[in-house]
């Protein structure tokens, strides 16, 4: 019984060692090693959704709430 613990505990340190090392590998891939300048040429287009105009969404609050007012006065005049 005790075996079993020990051999659960020194795989567990084994697998933590080995995810930390694979997750610092993965940290290190990121970083770029050329010394020299580098050059991005990139145009930035600016268009505006119509999801994204608060018209819209103040439009949408209001439907909203007038729905649920409409809904809520409906369950009211059962008799």
């Amino acid at each position: 019984m005790e075996t079993t613990a020990i051999l659960k505990s020194k795989r567990n340190a084994f697998m933590t060692f080995a995810f930390t090392l694979l997750m610092s590998f993965t940290a290190f891939a990121q970083e770029t090693t050329s010394g020299g300048a580098v050059t991005t040429n990139s145009t930035t287009t600016t268009t505006t959704e119509w999801y994204a105009d608060p018209m819209y969404i103040i439009g949408g609050a209001i439907l909203l709430i007038i729905i649920i007012a409409l809904i809520a006065r409906s369950g009211r005049r059962s008799n």
